[in-house]
């Protein structure tokens, strides 16, 4: 009887996930720590009446997770499962942007009526070969292109497009750029989409935006932040990742902020808040630091 034999043969150990001693990133994972900075971006205020939102553009490679990342912010704000954003979770099949138009999210606060003063810009993504154009982003940075606008693989927008704003003021700029790059897929990314997204981020240097990384998909990354996120940090595979992308794309390890988005969930989960809410914190001050400086130059 085969399939009750018992090989003599000693089985090794199974090989240790590689971990930290301790937390390179110190993260405080309490629903006190959680209420504290749901409640900063909840009182926060424009320091400025001439701008009313911060405006906040999302860009990075396809299936990256950017409308995700919205509807996760989303449901952390709200206390529950929100689909503000619509994505697209299919597999296979042909790889082109779910998102085609140019839209301002705006988050709900507090009642009817009631928004937060920062919004999100969802924007087509970026391919290959197809995918939003380069100028397009590079017009939606500087505050050309107007909410509902649909994106043209095959051309850039026109100037006499009803869609362009032809003289935008500092309130239609783009207050913060957000790459998206997902952390299990950032080994294989492609080269012609690396050099997009490097050449809008040279746009946005040069126009003086901050910049930060959002890194998803952390537990498709690392199966020991699958079986326990608090281990993020301890991690030495998405450190790893975080190093690469830092590499990739030039940004600082201080400007990138690994996330696990929504996706599988119906309730909120602490430890996904906790670190949504902490690449949240930043952008938000990061983007209202920038409006300061533009009103208030030395």
């Amino acid at each position: 009887m085969a399939g009750w034999f018992r090989s003599s043969k000693t089985v090794p150990p199974a090989a240790p996930l590689p971990e930290f001693d301790t937390p390179w990133r110190p993260v405080e994972w309490s629903e006190d720590n959680k209420i504290k900075m749901l409640r900063s971006l909840k009182e926060f205020q424009l320091s400025t009446p001439d701008i009313s939102q911060l405006r906040i553009l999302l860009h990075g490679p396809i299936g990256a997770g950017k409308s995700s990342f919205i509807n996760s912010v989303n449901t952390v704000l709200q206390g529950r499962n929100t689909t503000a954003a619509l994505a697209d979770s299919a597999a296979g099949g042909d790889s082109y942007s779910f998102t085609v138009k140019f839209k301002y999210h705006r988050l709900k606060k507090d009642g009817p009526g009631s928004f937060y003063p920062f919004v999100f810009t969802d924007i087509m993504g970026l391919e290959q070969s197809r995918g939003v154009r380069i100028d397009d982003i590079k017009d939606v940075l500087e505050g050309h292109i107007k909410n509902g606008y649909t994106f043209n693989p095959a051309g850039s927008i026109e100037k006499d497009s009803r869609y362009y704003n032809s003289s935008p003021s500092l309130k239609d700029r783009v207050h913060c750029l957000v790459s998206v790059l997902p952390a299990n897929k950032i080994s294989i990314s492609s080269d012609e989409v690396i050099k997009k997204m490097k050449e809008v981020r040279q746009k946005a240097r040069d126009l003086g935006i901050p910049q930060v990384t959002i890194m998803t998909m952390v537990d498709e990354a690392c199966p020991l932040v699958k079986h326990d996120l608090e281990k993020i940090y301890t991690s030495k595979k998405i450190k790893e990742k975080m190093q690469e992308c830092s590499h990739k794309l030039g940004v600082p390890m201080n400007c990138i902020y690994p996330v696990k988005n929504y996706h599988e969930e119906v309730t909120n989960d602490l430890h996904l808040d906790v670190l949504i809410l902490l690449a949240m914190k930043d952008i938000i001050m990061f983007a209202n630091d920038y409006v300061e400086e533009q009103i208030y130059p030395e």
